[in-house]
């Protein structure tokens, strides 16, 4: 479907990933009251992530963008990632070495 030249997508679709937003949160829902120890923590996250991907994609209109916005945001997320995994190895690795002098 094109307008003025801007593509947009279907009334259809709209509601489908709508209706997909409303079951993610429900899982996330009914993972809150699972005990799956530390890895409810982990599985709501990747809920989440799910979430925010069908967010950006549909809603944000990046599927109707040019090839470059897609690039620019897996290489964001790529650079997230690298950020945070530089984080946790700074915190893991703080009780490694004694402090001198104790």
């Amino acid at each position: 479907m094109s307008t003025n030249g801007h593509q947009i997508a279907t009334v259809r679709t709209l509601v489908s990933v709508f209706l997909a937003l409303m079951v993610l949160t429900a899982a996330t829902t009914g993972i809150a009251f699972v005990n799956l120890g530390a890895g409810s923590t982990a599985v709501a996250l990747l809920i989440a992530g799910c979430k925010a991907a069908l967010v950006v994609w549909f809603f944000m209109n990046v599927r109707f963008n040019t090839k470059l916005t897609p690039v620019l945001i897996v290489t964001a997320i790529l650079f997230l990632i690298i950020l945070f995994s530089l984080t946790f190895v700074d915190y893991f690795s703080r009780g490694w070495f004694g402090v001198p002098g104790r």
